[in-house]
């Protein structure tokens, strides 16, 4: 795992093995053993390097899913947690994928604009995988929006509790 990200910063930076090196005070030898996986640098060392690429190590929240009851058969699994998303992303022009909207021509939302996220919150929702949740639905705009979502009341019912957890209720 170390190396494969060692190397994936690199690469993205677009630097050679011999700059990263010189430019994180590692010789291109043991820079090399380290994206090779033979070697394995501390976390200090490890961080080091990966800032000289330019980059940070992020901690994340793990999203777990649940059930939390059924639409046509199948469960709606519910986030346990939402971690808000960058401005850049909750606000995106995204095409929604075909697993989602596979009738419509234009997939394209702006999600700058209320009824176009409206519309993709409602599909994701309702049809959507956890990785759909998880990266194209924020949950201030998710808890701002959910009352004027047309839903169907059993995901209605299995989301709610969940938003009415995040509001604090």
């Amino acid at each position: 795992m170390g190396a494969a990200l060692l190397t994936d910063a690199r690469t993205r930076a677009q630097l050679s093995k011999a700059e990263l090196a010189r430019r994180s005070g590692t010789s291109r030898e043991t820079l090399s053993a380290y994206e090779h996986g033979s070697k394995s640098p501390n976390l200090s060392t490890f961080q080091r390097i990966i800032a000289a690429a330019g980059f940070s190590l992020d901690l994340r929240p793990v999203v777990r899913f649940e059930p939390a009851g059924t639409y046509r058969g199948a469960p709606v699994l519910i986030p346990d947690r939402l971690p808000a998303l960058p401005s850049e992303r909750a606000m995106a022009v995204i095409e929604i994928p075909r697993h989602l909207e596979w009738s419509g021509e234009d997939r394209r939302k702006d999600l700058a604009l209320r009824t176009d996220r409206l519309r993709t919150y409602e599909l994701v929702l309702r049809e959507g995988t956890p990785e759909d949740v998880v990266s194209v639905v924020d949950p201030t705009l998710l808890i701002d929006a959910f009352d004027d979502l047309n839903l169907p009341r059993a995901v209605r019912a299995a989301w709610a509790p969940a938003i009415s957890r995040w509001r604090g209720r």
